[in-house]
This record gives C-alpha cells, structure tokens and sequence, in this order.
C-alpha cells in the first residue's frame, strides 16, 4: 500500500518513474497500471509493495488525454521524437471538416500499432527491429476510442493553448500549463480531448487520422488528464513521492462494492460460488476491508482474486 497518482514528467519512461518510486519509498515493490511514452507527461499510477496485486483490476481503465496532431509531417516514431520523413502541404481545413472525420475514429475499431513500441512478435521488441532499420509485421489490435473532441484548429503547435482549467480541461488563461516537445516545424496542427480505452495508441490515431485527410501527421504533444478515478489535478510531483499517502487497495478500485458477512467472505476466501444477483465486477468487503474481487453473472459471484 498505497497507490499513487504521479503527474509523470517529459522525457522520463515510465520505468524512470517506477525506479524513483522504489528509491523514494525504500521498496521494490512498485508497479504501474499503464505506461506513458518518454514524450508524453500526465497520471501515471503507481502501486507501491502490497498494491501491486491490484494493478491486474486498474489496467483496463479508460483514460483522457489532451493530444495536438500536426498534419503534412511524419516521422518513423509517429511523435515529435523525429526525425521527418514525410512532408506534405496542408489545404485549409474546416472545423466541421475535421469534426466529420473524427466520427469514423470513435467506437470499437482495430488499430495498428506504432513500429516504435514495445509489442514483442515473435520474441522481437518491436522498437528494437525499428532501430536496427527493420520492420515487424503488427497485427491489427482490437481498440476502442469512446470519444474526441476538437478543441480546436491551430496554424501551429507553437500557437496551440498550453495552459487549461483542470474542471473540464478546456483551453485557458490560468490553470495547468503543460510542456510539450520540441516542434519539429510550423505544422497545422488539430488540438482533441481524447477519452480512449485501455491499449489504444495515440500516436496511431494520430497517424490515422492524418491518412483519412490524405496528409502525413504526428503526435507533437500528449498529456494524460485521467486514468480511472484519478485525474492529474490530483497527481503528485515526482519530488513529493517519498511522503505522497496515496489511496488504500479498496479506494483504488473503481468497482461497487457488496458488504459480505461471515458466511459470504469464507467462502469466497474458499473459492466457492455463493449465490448472488449482482452482475459485473465488484469488490467484497468485511468489516470495511477488502476480502475479494468477483464477477457476478446474475446467479452466483465467481472469485477472481481473494484477500485473506
């Protein structure tokens, strides 16, 4: 215990992040529920020694982001990391041009991995045949992007906001002011809020979406607003870590709840399917304290992880 909110900074991997934590807190023990890209800042949640056995619950939350997309620039990376290898002019785009073509990007989709990421095939990194001036031949994963919104249409990622209202994120005078990477150029660039499920790739949207307007396009910034039930307004500076309180095993969990007795929580703790009429995932309690997570198929609750 606990499990922390980190507002990740930029240029550090995630494992930079998790490495910090266990220096901080004096254990090895410490997990994250979803890597962020060394450009990319925002939440990244950490579970520090016995929370890590909650991380498998929290993997599959969905997550927010703010995300600038320049068009008529590519690069092998699909972000800012560089270097361009394609370039192309951009015509003048229409708000509600841009707003049509995000339609065919929201719901469940397939999606094609970045080269440059950690996918193994075959035993092979993916990212690593990427650097050797190779390619991997990526399936086509099982995504879904449950919503986009453009905030906004910019003749530049230099003329983009940076500064937003934590309340709803939208573009603002006052609130967070974010870092993003280098500009590789003067590029149009389209700013989204970006609500995605777990395992989408935002640099593969943004080399999407670049395709369907028939221009190259990268991801010049990202930041991750939300993870779950955790928002970056209440993340923790990488200094703050060591004294950080975070949230217990049962807080972290965003599931509802069924107070068990006695009966109820032996069985469980037996592995054994009592009846009940819940259906979906839920956490179990006695006393206030977690003793297990279970699915419910509307007839009995059928254990996946149980705590004694």
């Amino acid at each position: 215990m606990p499990v922390i909110a980190v507002d990740k900074p930029l240029h550090l991997t995630s494992h930079d992040v998790v490495n910090r934590a266990r220096r901080a807190r004096k254990t090895k023990r410490v997990g994250h529920t979803g890597t962020l890209d060394p450009l990319a800042t925002g939440v990244l949640v950490l579970a520090v020694e016995d929370s890590t056995k909650v991380v498998q619950f929290m993997e599959a939350d969905s997550k927010d982001y703010l995300a600038w997309i320049s068009l008529g620039a590519g690069t092998p990376t699909l972000d800012a990391e560089g270097p361009l290898d394609e370039t192309a002019e951009v015509p003048t785009l229409e708000a509600g041009q841009i707003r049509s073509m995000l339609g065919q990007f929201t719901g469940p989709q397939k999606q094609i991995p970045p080269q440059y990421s950690a996918i193994q095939v075959g035993g092979q990194r993916a990212y690593a045949v990427a650097r050797a001036g190779g390619e991997l031949d990526l399936p086509a994963r099982n995504v879904v992007i449950h919503s986009l919104e453009l905030l906004g249409v910019f003749p530049s990622v230099q003329a983009a906001p940076r500064t937003f209202d934590p309340s709803g994120w939208n573009p603002a005078g006052t609130g967070l002011t974010f870092t993003l990477p280098e500009a590789l150029g003067e590029f149009p660039t389209l700013l989204l809020r970006a609500r995605v499920g777990s395992g989408t790739y935002l640099r593969s949207l943004a080399r999407d979406m670049g395709a369907a307007l028939g221009l190259p396009a990268h991801l010049s910034g990202l930041v991750r607003t939300r993870v779950g039930r955790y928002s970056l307004a209440d993340a923790v500076q990488l200094e703050d870590l060591e004294a950080a309180s975070g949230l217990s095993n049962l807080a972290a969990l965003d599931f509802p709840h069924i107070d068990a007795d006695e009966q109820m929580a032996r069985e469980l703790r037996q592995g054994k399917r009592p009846r009940r009429s819940e259906v979906g995932r839920h956490v179990v309690t006695l006393g206030g304290e977690l003793v297990a997570v279970v699915d419910g198929d509307g007839e009995r609750l059928k254990v996946v992880r149980a705590w004694a």
